[in-house]
């Protein structure tokens, strides 16, 4: 529109021509909406071609999570043999919000409040997220899950803080969060390194972990060296967590 009236401009300085006016006006406005038009599919393309293509190793995930560990429709067909060996979780933004590094200024000690959640020095709540108690006492208990080993893959910039919310944060029977947690790899790092470390320690396969995070650049990084991953944007819920093992 601004080329086109910018033209129009132009062409109003020139000697009228009644006999070229209204084929001069058809040329431009065909013109012109053809240019305009090749702009907008050149635009749609180059903004959205990239965010399909960003999404297509999620589509991957989703179809690889699928068909491992689908076994049949029913709440209870889920067999024993199509479970992983290993459940490897996130801390930050998985199990727990918000993310140790927002309690800057605060952090530990970390107080426990009458509804299980923590209070950090300055009164930040810090919370478990969805299903996650319940799910990890599921892991914990649950004669089906025995011999999988529940670990924990984090990031997080403040280690000790984490460990110490593993230590508080409870699950149904009284127990710690930590107590369902058979091996840690806690420390900075791509988070393929912590998958391979633990792969190392149970002498499990990578392709037969099953990893939850909330962020999809980790699940990218990890889903590269053949770990089936579960991308949980708002943390391990109910739903998420169906989902992983049956969808």
């Amino acid at each position: 529109r601004w080329i086109y009236s910018t033209l129009r401009r132009r062409r109003r300085k020139k000697p009228h021509n009644p006999s070229l006016s209204y084929l001069w006006r058809f040329v431009s406005v065909k013109t012109m909406t053809s240019f305009g038009s090749w702009i907008s599919r050149y635009l749609s393309f180059m903004c959205i071609t990239p965010l399909a293509i960003s999404f297509v190793p999620l589509r991957r995930y989703a179809g690889t999570l699928s068909h491992s560990y689908r076994s049949g429709h029913g709440k209870d067909s889920i067999q024993l043999q199509a479970l992983p060996k290993a459940v490897v979780f996130d801390l930050d933004g998985c199990l727990w919000a918000p993310d140790m590094y927002m309690l800057w200024g605060g952090g530990a000690p970390f107080s426990v409040e009458d509804d299980g959640t923590l209070r950090d020095c300055r009164g930040a709540k810090v919370e478990m997220l969805g299903s996650v108690p319940e799910v990890l006492f599921e892991l914990k208990t649950d004669p089906k899950w025995k011999g999988v080993k529940v670990c924990v893959a984090s990031c997080t910039d403040e280690p000790s803080w984490a460990q110490e919310c593993l230590d508080k944060f409870k699950l149904g029977d009284g127990t710690s969060l930590k107590s369902a947690m058979m091996v840690e790899e806690i420390h900075g790092g791509n988070k393929q390194g912590h998958l391979r470390n633990i792969a190392k320690r149970t002498n499990i396969a990578l392709e037969d972990m099953l990893f939850f995070d909330n962020e999809r650049g980790n699940c990218v990084d990890v889903s590269a060296i053949g770990v089936t991953v579960a991308y949980v944007p708002r943390g391990v819920t109910a739903l998420a967590w169906e989902r992983a093992l049956r969808d």
